[in-house]
This record gives structure tokens, C-alpha cells and sequence, in this order.
């Protein structure tokens, strides 16, 4: 029988297979997880968004600034459509160029951004009669996840 258990790479991954090989169980095989590329792109594609946008302020910032500008053209010149629209694009600009700014200040490393860890997936090959025993061993030493295969 095959039990995978998944675990977040702390000092209980390391008391849960001291307590299997104590068992007396031998083929234990543990796998670290890669996080996956440190670096974020600026920019999202059709086929992968990080959830970051650097339109939200660009346009909350047009809005404000098309209301200013279309209220203040009224005594201007070119009238208050025109003047609508230049407060529009300045305040598109200004915000995208806002967040671009923040954007680029941040850390680049995803490890720090979402707090989570590296995973480890074991793989332990054992009788039938210790499946129990092996499972208890791993929920007591907060496992993630646990599977089983005959």
C-alpha cells in the first residue's frame, strides 16, 4: 500500500518521518515543491493574470479628472466636452503612472508577497496492517493532506 501526505516544509515534516522510520518503515520518499518563478511580469496576457491591475487608479483618476475638467471648461475656451476629455487622459496617465510606480517598488519575490511555503509530498510504501499507525503519525504532525492506494 501506498499513503502520500502533503506537508508545509517545517520541523514536523522532519518528527513525522522519525516516527515512521521507528515504525520500523524504511521506503519513505519525500519530494520538495518548487514556488514556481520568483518574478512577475507587468503586464497580464489572455492566458495568465497574477490579479494585480494597473488600470484601477489610472481610472479613478480619469473619472475625477473628467468631472474637474468638464466643470471648469464651462469658462474655458474649447468648452467643457474637450476639456472633459483632457482631464480624462491626464488622470488616466497620472494613475497608470502611479501604479506603475508602486508596481515596480515592490518586492519581486511571490514567497514574500503571499506568505506561503514550499511544499513536501512523501510517499511511504507500507503493509496494510500499519496503514492506520501511519496515518495517525501523519495527522498528528499536521499534515496538509493525506492519500492512500492500494
Amino acid at each position: 500500500m501506498q499513503i502520500y501526505a502533503t506537508f508545509e516544509y517545517s520541523i514536523r515534516l522532519e518528527i513525522a518521518i522519525t516516527k515512521l522510520e521507528k515504525m520500523g518503515i524504511s521506503e519513505i520518499f519525500a519530494v520538495p515543491l518548487d514556488n514556481g518563478p520568483e518574478d512577475s511580469e507587468i503586464f497580464d496576457t489572455i492566458h495568465r493574470s497574477d490579479g494585480k491591475s494597473l488600470l484601477s487608479k489610472g481610472m479613478i483618476l480619469a473619472v475625477f479628472f473628467a468631472v474637474i475638467g468638464a466643470s471648469r471648461g464651462f469658462k474655458l475656451y474649447w468648452g467643457p466636452i474637450i476639456w472633459g476629455l483632457i482631464g480624462a487622459a491626464f488622470g488616466f496617465i497620472l494613475g497608470f503612472c502611479i501604479d506603475l510606480y508602486i508596481h515596480s517598488k515592490k518586492p519581486k519575490n511571490r514567497k514574500a508577497l503571499k506568505g506561503k511555503t514550499s511544499e513536501v509530498i512523501i510517499i511511504i510504501n507500507c503493509k496494510d496492517s500499519e496503514k492506520r499507525d501511519v496515518e495517525k503519525i501523519l495527522w498528528e504532525q499536521l499534515a496538509v493532506g493525506v492519500g492512500k492506494v492500494n
